[in-house]
């Protein structure tokens, strides 16, 4: 019963969280008071309580955290605030982020007051050393001013969603330190964090072998030593889910600690007496988990260790029999009622499926060696559709590494590392000898694995598939881990085929695409044709800091199935269009490169006016620079005109005024375009009234940063456009914009609107205006 009540309470809540906007809350409330009725009551409708509960429950808890998250008015303000550091600050080469919980006090900010945000100190750009953001410790009370505003963040295919991850972690604004002179430091640190901090320093100084970051993360899930490459190899590998705390870890240490409590139990016969020891031993086991999971930050996969156990325990005191089956639906229960938010943590659905699986395909009874071969086999199947859909991988290595990794850094370094830290407890100084021994330990296994991870058959990036392929993909897999002798297996791995290989949408022959990428304030443009692709820009990155062409082109290019670039054209040397060309060079091969003669960009040829190629039909040429033109950054921005038979496209890169007008007098023809790139994200300064003419465009795009200072797009620049019968989007307010060319015409589609979801802050204030309108596969612009 706990297990049918798990499942539809699930049901519930994640239908509730994908809707793409809330309800109105006294309907949600409604729904929670009859959902509990029911749920309480039974009968015949007991099977429905659940499901209404956990629509009702996801949706009150989704709009309260919603609805504390930054005002807009109040975004571009340097307030004062006071509160503590809540997590283990992360150093960078030129800023630190960290949790700040604001104190709930009538003087700070009421907006502000009993949140937490999500905060960055940078140090100066000149600066030659890390600043006082050093002194910032977990634990300790400060006094900041800082700019904050609401979270928001970029929307692309396959890119991380920031504003999901805000809402479950409940983070009310995002902002960084002004005035780093004013800051003060209160108190010094105190809690679970500063002694978890304060640990990691430890094991840091007493192992000095760069494995002491994986000790640290192993025995305090503190991963803050683990840069990029670390965690592309801990993904090629497929053993994430082994270097920080994880639920199984909590498992042992639960049974070491139930273990020592019946032991001494035995040696107490007249504490038997009063106590049995399947008791003493079940609450010794939670104690330990518990223990275990504070020290670990009570990061969720602990916590829902922590909560099955407990399940067993008050089990046992009870002394009723409980399967696995409903230990599994009661943590669910338990979890989804205390956070129904987890739900949208990928962590979530991977811990319980994985237990799920093992629970349902194991037998009870068989030799040891051949029960984890066979649980090896079961979670990588069962898990591997999960795993695709959520991280866009899969590793193809994995499953061996794990053959060894999971046995020994289980069973070998990590009670190491917490027996390490236990004598460390007890006596400072005296864990430095199992820390030392855990590296050592660890060190004998890592190098094979890296050497398996960096081999190029060793992770699959897949496309992003369609909402239908997950479930089509879990039921092959359920299908395929049934009992042998069930027939149709060979048929059902065919289920996983449109996750594994899905639609590419790419266009036909003559047909062309383009996908105007949301890198923020800058630029880049992905053009398909049937068997090319070039890019045209890369977007900004700041030293040290966020890169577009890791962070969104990439992970873009990835998602739609691109392995390789034909071309890649920088429109000219400034970073909001130059500054991602190394990140995305180094991840996807590039067969060419072309920037304007003079730039600072290290391209493989100049584009000038006149040069021109055709792909599959599609016919590409530059209409600016020409030969000799001087470099005059913007101004000397590569124009390029792609034409095909169903329409062309004019992407302008920064060009101005000037350039615009003498496109008009040199090659007004060559400008006629169904869709144009505004050019230099909509300024001022550039869509000419002459061009704009020139054009006749019916679509055109802009991409720009939401709320950048520059004030791009001009509101009079999109009148302009509009004026002249043009549909205008702009990437701060759709997403991703990805259009087509082809035999039906002009199709767009926006990525805000076509992935709409309830946390999406564009999606919010236009469910609110009453102005949502509902996505199809490839909607059509209106015809002139």
């Amino acid at each position: 019963m706990s297990a049918r009540c798990a499942l539809s309470l699930l049901a519930g809540a994640i239908t509730c969280l994908l809707l793409p906007g809330l309800p109105w809350w006294p309907p949600l409330a409604v729904l929670v008071l009859v959902g509990a009725g029911c749920w309480w009551r039974g009968g015949r409708l007991r099977w429905l309580g659940p499901l209404l509960a956990g629509f009702g429950w996801a949706g009150l808890q989704a709009t309260y955290i919603l609805s504390s998250q930054l005002p807009p008015h109040w975004e571009k303000r340097d307030v004062a605030i006071e509160g503590r550091i809540v997590d283990l600050p992360q150093a960078e080469l030129r800023r630190t982020r960290f949790r700040f919980k604001v104190d709930d006090r009538e003087a700070m900010p009421g907006p502000l007051r009993g949140r937490t945000l999500q905060l960055s100190w940078y140090d100066d750009f000149d600066a030659l050393a890390p600043g006082p953001r050093t002194g910032l410790k977990a634990g300790a009370r400060w006094k900041l001013v800082v700019q904050v505003r609401a979270p928001r963040g970029l929307s692309n295919p396959g890119g991380f969603d920031s504003e999901r991850h805000a809402l479950s972690q409940r983070i009310a604004a995002t902002g960084y330190i002004r005035e780093p002179g004013r800051a003060r430091a209160l108190s010094t640190p105190a809690g679970i964090n500063a002694w978890r901090e304060a640990l990691s320093a430890r094991i840091q100084a007493a192992i000095a072998s760069p494995s002491s970051r994986y000790v640290r993360a192993l025995a305090l899930g503190d991963t803050r030593g683990l840069d990029d490459q670390d965690w592309e190899i801990l993904r090629a590998a497929g053993v994430t889910h082994l270097i920080a705390i994880s639920g199984f870890h909590v498992g042992m240490v639960a049974g070491f600690f139930a273990l020592c409590a019946a032991g001494l139990w035995r040696w107490a016969p007249g504490w038997m007496q009063r106590v049995p020891r399947p008791q003493v031993a079940g609450m010794a086991g939670l104690a330990g988990a518990c223990g275990y999971a504070a020290l670990a930050g009570f990061a969720l996969p602990t916590v829902r260790t922590v909560l099955m156990i407990a399940v067993v325990v008050v089990a046992r005191l009870s002394r009723r029999p409980v399967r696995v089956v409903d230990s599994l639906g009661l943590a669910i229960i338990a979890l989804v009622l205390f956070d129904p938010l987890s739900l949208l943590a990928a962590g979530f659905w991977l811990s319980f499926a994985g237990v799920a699986v093992l629970a349902w395909c194991l037998p009870q009874s068989q030799h040891w060696a051949k029960g984890f071969l066979s649980a090896q086999g079961a979670a990588t199947l069962g898990l591997l559709p999960l795993t695709v859909a959520l991280f866009g991988q899969a590793s193809a290595v994995g499953p061996l590494i794990n053959l060894v990794a999971i046995p020994w850094w289980s069973l070998v370094v990590v009670p190491l590392s917490l027996i390490g830290t236990a004598m460390e407890v007890m006596h400072a100084g005296a864990g430095g000898w199992a820390w030392r021994a855990a590296a050592w330990c660890f060190d004998l296994t890592w190098p094979m694995f890296v050497a398996m991870a960096q081999s190029r058959f060793a992770l699959w990036w897949l496309p992003e598939p369609a909402w239908y392929a997950l479930p089509l993909a879990m039921l092959g897999a359920f299908w395929l881990l049934l009992p042998r002798g069930v027939p149709g297996k060979s048929l059902a791995a065919l289920l996983s085929l449109p996750l594994l290989w899905p639609d590419l949408e790419s266009p036909k022959q003559g047909e062309v695409e383009l996908l105007v990428v949301d890198v923020g304030q800058g630029l880049s443009v992905l053009v398909r044709t049937e068997h090319h692709n070039l890019l045209y820009d890369t977007g900004p990155a700041v030293p040290d800091g966020f890169d577009a062409g890791e962070r969104a082109v990439v992970p873009t290019l990835r998602a739609l199935g691109v392995a390789a670039l034909d071309r890649v054209v920088i429109s000219h040397g400034d970073n909001d269009h130059a500054g991602g060309f190394a990140s995305v060079i180094a991840a996807i091969p590039s067969r060419g490169s072309l920037a304007p003669q003079g730039s600072p960009v290290l391209a493989d040829a100049a584009c000038v006016a006149g040069q021109s190629w055709t792909w599959d039909g599609v016919r590409f040429r530059f209409l600016h620079p020409t030969a000799h033109f001087p470099y005059l950054g913007n101004e000397a921005s590569c124009v390029l005109r792609i034409e095909s038979a169903h329409g062309v496209a004019l992407l302008t890169g920064d060009i101005g005024e000037v350039i615009e007008r003498e496109l008009v007098r040199r090659a007004s023809p060559d400008l006629r375009a169904q869709v144009v790139l505004a050019a230099h994200h909509g300024s001022g300064g550039s869509s000419d009234p002459a061009f704009v003419t020139a054009t006749g465009a019916r679509l055109v795009l802009v991409s720009a940063g939401f709320g950048n200072r520059f004030g791009h797009p001009r509101p009079d620049v999109v009148a302009r456009w509009q004026g002249h019968g043009a549909e205008v989007l702009n990437t701060a307010e759709s997403g991703a914009i990805r259009l087509w060319l082809g035999q039906d015409g002009l199709q767009v589609r926006e990525r805000r609107r076509a992935r709409a979801r309830l946390w999406d802050a564009v999606g919010r204030r236009q469910v609110a205006a009453l102005s949502y309108r509902p996505a199809n596969r490839r909607p059509q612009v209106p015809e002139d």
